[in-house]
Order: C-alpha cells, then structure tokens, then sequence
C-alpha cells in the first residue's frame, strides 16, 4: 500500500448493490472535491461476451462444469494487481471499459459485450476507485487486495444475493428461472474459493439481512427491499471508529458485538456518508502528508 496515491475498492458478487455503493461514493467525491479514477472490475475479465460464450462452451465439452467469471480464468487478476500497485506507487495505470450495453457503446462505436482499447488513466486523480467482483481477491499468482489502502465488502446474505440476481437477469437479460440457477449453480466452486473468502480481508463490510422470509429464493418474486431488511456493519479493525455517533446518527441502530452495529437498511447511504468521509479525509492527509515528506 502507498500513502502517496490511495486505492480504495469496493467488492461484491454481481447484484450486491455495489452499483448503488458506488454512487454513494460519487455524492461524496463530489461533496469533498475529490478527483477519483474509476475503475470498473468487468474491464478485468479475461473475455468479451462472445469469448466467453465459446469458452464456457468449450469447457462444457471438456466436462468442467465449474468455469465462471468468479474465477482466476475468466479474469486477469495479474494485471488488477499490477494496475493497483502501479496507481499507488505512481498515480498512474493503464485501464479499458467493457461496454455492457447499446447505450454504453454507442460512442465507442463498437458492438455491446466488448472492451475499449487499453488506455492510460488520466493525470492528477487523486485516488483510484474499484468497484468489482475482486478488488480483494488472493490467488497463489496475484494479490489484489494488499495494494489496496481501504476494502469494503457489499454481502447480502446468500438467499437474497440469489433472489437479486435471479429478478435482475430474469428482467433485465430475458433469462429464466432456469437459466440463472444453473449459472448459479456453475459459479459455486469459485464463489468459496475466491469471492467469499475477500469479505474476510475487507476493512469494513456491509451485509443486508432481509427480516422477511426469503426461505426458497428460487420462487420469490419480489426483492427485499430495505425497508424490509438490516443492515450489519462490520469494522476488521474499531479502533478509532466513533460507535457513540454512529449509533445516535443511525437512528434504531444497535452494537451486536464490540465491532459489528446493526441497523435498519434504509440508513445504508447515511451509513456510508457517515462511515467513510472521515477515512477518506485520512488517507489525503496521509497522501499530502507523504508527498510534503519527498520534498
């Protein structure tokens, strides 16, 4: 990690609301002039939607049922880590965009499902900020997560991140019931090997219960919404977190251990404001406080 050019990272499965995070994060970038460079996690994966279509199918024919974008073949987890160092060391790195849809390509001019070219980040951000699947993955050829200055986990627990996922390709990708189940299904063996294990490296996660029964998520028909859910904050490390305040700001929240607080899942934006603008404020005064040390 480098005090001169902070990453900060934002982990999660697909439909984990790290996209609604993100947009939390904007409000406060923009609130504290912040310059930040994003940084997609889908312009990491290894194939363009058409590559990856005959590399599953290929796979399917070799008998491996398990190959998914959670893993280290479908991504280039070398070059996530290198593009991290490289920021923290640098300020700089070299980053492209898959372009998830018409609207997204229409000023690339290329086809939806594929990647820009490659191209450098622009000069003088003042920190990097990933929002992905593996901003805090470990593989025995890549470490991610130890250039990152700040993790945080987005976990919905796992009944609801199904029911999520299963709404969200069912209206949105045209698929079924089905379909999503056995993609489900394929991404297990990589969702224990190499995403659940990164909510344990994450500095501070946010995971949304829901408090209604979510008991067969492959009949439900509704999401959650927060209203009907809890949000647990979990901090890696309390000490100097200010849990008097967070608890009067939160209003019905509570500490359910020394360094976990519970609170109700529409607070999470205020959660977040609350949380994070403070460590964001301390990793530019220790990025300021490095650069007047090299002087």
């Amino acid at each position: 990690m480098s005090a001169r050019h902070p990453v900060v990272a934002i982990t999660g499965s697909s439909g984990a609301g790290t996209t609604s995070v993100m947009r939390t994060f904007e409000q406060i970038f923009r609130r504290e002039k912040v310059d930040a460079a994003f940084i997609e996690g889908d312009s990491f994966h290894r194939y363009d939607r058409t590559g990856m279509k005959d590399e599953m199918a290929e796979k399917v024919t070799e008998g491996v049922h398990t190959f998914s974008h959670f893993g280290p073949e479908a991504n280039l987890f070398g070059e996530l880590e290198a593009l991290f160092r490289q920021y923290g060391e640098s300020g700089t790195g070299r980053v492209r965009k898959y372009l998830h849809n018409e609207e997204e390509a229409a000023p690339y001019g290329q086809e939806p499902g594929t990647f820009t070219p490659w191209d450098d980040l622009p000069d003088g951000t003042d920190l990097l900020f990933y929002e992905g699947l593996h901003g805090a993955v470990v593989t025995g050829e890549a470490d991610v997560a130890r250039h990152a200055d700040l993790l945080i986990g987005v976990v919905p627990v796992i009944n609801l991140e199904w029911i999520q996922k299963i709404q969200r390709d069912k209206a949105k990708r045209g698929y079924s019931t089905e379909a999503v189940t056995e993609t489900i299904l394929r991404r297990m063996h990589d969702y224990v090997h190499y995403m659940s294990p990164q909510f344990s490296r994450t500095h501070v996660n946010f995971q949304r219960v829901p408090v209604v029964d979510t008991s067969n998520p492959f009949i439900a028909r509704t999401i959650p919404t927060p209203d009907e859910s809890m949000l647990v904050i979990r901090f890696a490390d309390p000490r100097g977190i200010d849990f008097p305040y967070l608890l009067s700001m939160l209003h019905d929240s509570f500490m359910s251990r020394p360094n976990t607080i519970v609170c109700p899942g529409g607070k999470m934006d205020l959660a977040m404001q609350l949380i994070f603008t403070p460590m964001l404020w301390r990793l530019l005064e220790r990025r300021d406080k490095a650069r007047q040390a090299r002087r």
